[in-house]
């Protein structure tokens, strides 16, 4: 066989080998995609059993900070005031229990397994947490100076806003 044809065989083979690998990768991220949309569509209807306010008319945001990080949720309508009263009850409820190490809203909504609750959970007593009203409704602000419960923190801020999808954000 003479070298041009070895190269022009070399090069299909490499070729055929991309298309596979494309369309394997296009094939596993629309996998992936629709598994995400599953979670997002099941936390959601749980969030609804939970969370006293209409998802569709407030968004939770997750800030992290190097000292923590602070959880808002607000109402899309500041003018809505059953929604601002339904969030700054909910979110004053919740910091209370975190303050005490239970975390079983968010278990219930996002599962045992969710990244950094365990954590948080048996690390409460070295986590401040403080509730304050926030513009058309609350936040929760965490302060630790433990490295673990600082990761765990974060960790479970970026599970937050993976899960709750649309309903939440960074920042």
């Amino acid at each position: 066989m003479k070298l041009k044809d070895r190269r022009v065989q070399a090069l299909l083979a490499a070729l055929a080998l991309v298309v596979v690998a494309a369309t394997a990768y296009v094939l596993i991220s629309r996998n992936e995609q629709q598994a995400l949309a599953a979670r997002q569509a099941e936390i959601a209807a749980k969030s609804r059993t939970v969370m006293p306010f209409d998802l569709e008319r407030t968004t939770h945001r997750f800030a992290k900070a190097a000292t923590g990080g602070v959880q808002t949720v607000t109402s899309d309508d500041p003018a809505d005031a059953e929604q601002v009263a339904l969030i700054r009850g909910h979110l004053t409820a919740e910091a209370a229990g975190f303050s005490k190490g239970d975390y079983g809203d968010p278990a219930s909504i996002h599962g045992g397994q969710m990244p950094g609750l365990r954590e948080l959970e048996a690390g409460h007593d070295r986590i401040d947490i403080r509730y304050a009203e926030a513009s058309a409704g609350a936040q929760i602000t965490y302060t630790t100076s433990d490295p673990a419960l600082l990761e765990a923190l974060h960790a479970w801020f970026d599970a937050q806003v993976t899960d709750h999808g649309q309903h939440a954000e960074h920042g």
